[in-house]
């Protein structure tokens, strides 16, 4: 069971009383709720964020910009660093249409990112 010092940060504009109840969820319930959002998403006529954090990442913060979305992520090795966790560090994610058709996500690294405290 994870420590409490270890559960995720909610990103901003998620209303804190939401927050609350979804930190308070099973995985089952959480997973329901994913399916739920998404299926609003749709209804809303929006679609899905291209931000999905890989294999031994942790989205930060994702902020929606007008033509990009603003991520924080942190990384973790497999095994074996010292160093871990690495960064945060800051991307520009933006979803581009491919030549052939379809789309793809593309990560712009930007860099570090310090405290206010460093």
């Amino acid at each position: 069971m994870p420590s409490p010092s270890d559960e995720p940060t909610p990103p901003a504009g998620v209303p804190a009383e939401l927050a609350t109840e979804l930190s308070q969820c099973t995985p089952d319930e959480l997973r329901n709720a994913i399916i739920y959002a998404q299926e609003l998403l749709q209804f809303h006529h929006e679609t899905a964020s291209p931000v999905e954090p890989g294999p031994n990442e942790e989205i930060l913060r994702a902020t929606k910009r007008d033509g990009y979305t603003e991520v924080v992520k942190r990384t973790t090795c497999t095994e074996g660093c010292d160093d871990c966790p690495h960064g945060p560090y800051l991307y520009h994610v933006k979803e581009e249409s491919r030549p052939e058709g379809g789309k793809r996500v593309h990560w712009m690294f930007l860099g570090d990112v310090y405290s206010d405290d460093e």
